[in-house]
């Protein structure tokens, strides 16, 4: 809400929304379960966002190697098209959103916000110096809401049921949940929703069923 919070009100000309599918970071597969199992949640949820700061377009940026998955997800927007949840008048609001999908090239850089607007526009993927940020110059040097596919997803359940219930899932400084990816030598490899502030040893003793044969002998930091 606070990043939304940052688009300008009054200005002049379209603005957008950009949702981050990229998801190029190793061991990384959760925005790939939510598109492919409930891509709604996430339409719905990015709609909201268009509503709150007056959007009338978004791409769904996906990386090149979930091919199947952008078929996928081209033919649910065919289906919300059909059904009269995207383009002119969303269910007789007078509200207009059209949502497309845009493929990458595989590139690692572009699961960073500024690196992906630069591939959407065509160009190489490289990060832009900030400022300006996305919510005032984003896609193609218009404001634009930048978030990822959980991001969106998670948000209408949090506008059902209010921010408080959001935030009370987790810590008093990180509300909510997560999904967590977890592969490699453990029980039961998989990807888990849990609340924020769950220790590490709990999570992969008593959800992942602990590691295979052994011990865990080390964490690795770092935002990987």
């Amino acid at each position: 809400g606070m990043k939304w919070s940052f688009v300008p009100k009054n200005v002049d000309g379209p603005k957008y929304i950009v949702v981050n599918g990229d998801e190029s970071e190793p061991g990384t597969c959760k925005d790939r379960l939510l598109i492919e199992h409930d891509p709604y949640q996430m339409i719905e949820g990015i709609l909201i966002a268009a509503r709150a700061v007056g959007a009338t377009r978004g791409w769904v940026y996906i990386r090149g190697e979930y091919r199947y998955l952008i078929d996928h997800l081209d033919n649910v927007l065919k289906e919300a098209y059909s059904r009269g949840y995207l383009g002119k008048n969303i269910a007789g609001t007078g509200f207009d959103f059209d949502l497309y999908t845009q493929t990458g090239a595989g590139a690692y850089i572009c699961g960073e916000e500024t690196a992906l607007l630069e591939s959407l526009e065509g160009k190489r993927g490289v990060p832009r110096i900030r400022p300006p940020f996305p919510a005032v110059s984003g896609a193609f040097q218009r404001p634009t809401v930048l978030n990822n596919v959980e991001t969106f997803s998670s948000v209408p359940e949090i506008i059902k049921n209010g921010g408080k219930w959001y935030a009370d899932l987790g810590t008093p400084k990180n509300g909510g949940t997560r999904l967590v990816c977890l592969a490699g030598h453990v029980n039961k490899p998989g990807v888990y929703e849990v609340k924020m502030g769950m220790p590490m040893m709990e999570f992969i003793n008593e959800i992942a069923g602990g590691v295979k044969g052994g011990k865990l002998k080390a964490v690795c930091p770092g935002g990987s």
